[in-house]
């Protein structure tokens, strides 16, 4: 028996978020569908007497990247690696269904990278194993500010070494639980502006201009999961042409019993 965990962010509309990633959605309530019908030419007399039109909704403003998605390369730049970088509809599906694991994080402070040696302690103590094709799932436990104003400025972040060496393992797609990949936006300015280093602002992103990656971002739940032992679906809506695009992100674990 199967048991699947969801790991996505509920889309709707969150007062807490910051201006450009808040998400509104209009619903339609099931009488006004009635008059679309009489306009289309049904008279009130011949409609069945159970219907009372349909709901409807509409998406008044959502961007990509507002809530649980998967960044595409393309986001990253216009180039991997020198080629034309890939947009999100052109993600190939089999590396989006394939064994977990989950690096616990949660003991990183906000505005404190993760290393590579904090990725090696870790599996060291889980027993975790990164093969060809794995996706890692990086937990913080950040998403328990998900709809209040921190949610956009806690957290810790991949570094770019620690990025890369996931893909020199075989890892095409990675994930966290917290806003975005890298350090929070405040840490990585301050950081760049102390030391006048160049190299530090989404630095972690930037290591798909050199090689090809595709990570989430927003994701919740990773608490609910063991270490290692399940397999990750993610499958983002076909927007072609996009830097991202939501998804609906679960983790299933097979063979349990109940």
């Amino acid at each position: 028996m199967a048991r699947i965990i969801d790991l996505t962010k509920p889309i709707q509309y969150n007062p807490g978020d910051p201006w450009f990633m808040r998400v509104k959605i209009r619903h339609k309530p099931h009488h006004q569908a009635r008059w679309l019908v009489r306009l289309l030419g049904l008279p009130f007399r011949l409609f069945p007497q159970k219907f009372s039109g349909w709901a409807d909704d509409t998406i008044v403003k959502m961007g990509v990247h507002s809530t649980t998605h998967i960044d595409a390369p393309w986001h990253y730049g216009p180039t991997t690696d020198g080629s034309p970088a890939r947009t999100i509809d052109q993600i190939p599906l089999d590396i989006c269904f394939c064994p977990g694991i989950v690096l616990n994080m949660s003991h990183k402070a906000d505005g404190d990278p993760i290393t590579v040696d904090d990725i090696r302690a870790d599996l060291a103590v889980s027993g975790a194993a990164i093969s060809h094709n794995t996706i890692v799932l990086v937990r913080t436990d950040r998403d328990r500010y998900m709809g209040t104003p921190e949610f956009f400025s806690r957290g810790t972040g991949m570094s770019a070494e620690a990025t890369r060496w996931l893909i020199d393992q075989g890892v095409k797609v990675m994930g966290i639980d917290q806003w975005g990949w890298d350090l929070p936006f405040t840490y990585q300015i301050r950081k760049a502006r102390q030391t006048g280093d160049a190299t530090l602002f989404w630095e972690a992103h930037l290591v798909g201009r050199d090689t090809q990656y595709w990570h989430m971002e927003q994701l919740t739940n990773l608490s609910a999961l063991p270490a290692y032992g399940f397999k990750v679906a993610v499958f983002p809506l076909k927007i072609v042409g996009a830097s991202a695009a939501p998804a609906r992100v679960v983790a299933i674990i097979e063979n349990e019993t109940g």
